[in-house]
This record gives C-alpha cells, sequence and structure tokens, in this order.
C-alpha cells in the first residue's frame, strides 16, 4: 500500500493530499530514510513524520484491503514515540501540517 494512502487511512494526517506533501517535502520517512508519497509499505516498517510542533514514530501494524472505521484506525499502528515541542522551537512560518 502507498504511503500517503495508509497515512490517511489510519488518520495520523487528515488528508491524502496533505500526506503527498509532507513526502514532497522530507517530513516523512520510512525506515530512517526520507519517502516519496508511492513509497510502498510493508508490515513492521517504522515511519517517522515530523510536521510542525510535533514529532511522531510509529510501526505498521496493518495494511488494510479497505479504509477502516474511524474507531478501528489506531489499529493500522503501534505508536512508538511521540514529541510535542513548545511553537518556540520550531520555525513559526512552518506549515501547521497537522491542522
Amino acid at each position: 500500500m502507498r504511503l500517503d494512502k495508509w497515512l490517511k487511512l489510519s488518520r495520523l494526517i487528515k488528508r491524502r493530499t496533505i500526506a503527498q506533501m509532507a513526502c514532497d517535502q522530507g517530513r516523512v520517512f520510512v525506515n530512517d530514510r526520507i519517502a516519496k508519497a508511492a513509497t510502498t509499505l510493508k508490515l513492521a516498517d517504522k515511519i517517522h513524520i515530523e510536521l510542525g510542533s510535533r514529532a511522531l514514530t510509529v510501526e505498521v501494524a496493518e495494511l488494510p484491503v479497505k479504509a477502516p472505521p474511524a474507531q478501528d484506525a489506531a489499529n493500522l499502528y503501534r505508536m512508538i514515540e511521540e514529541i510535542r515541542r513548545p511553537r518556540e522551537q520550531y520555525d513559526p512560518n512552518e506549515e501547521d501540517l497537522w491542522s
């Protein structure tokens, strides 16, 4: 499954176009390598996302065949680490793609 589609289905990023933008800007890493939106994910891949004042690292737990219900979206990944920085610690001109 494509990275951008998985990010949207997992609801880590709200829209697929936003996921594509984050990948194009080099803010998404798969297994410690900068990832493009079309990167094919596999089970147990490690995804790191740096957006605005948040950074999180997750492990792919499921690759769904179809979109899961909202309450099951968190089952697609295992949270490894989440960092929330005060707004002063990142560039205030940077677009916050989490919103």
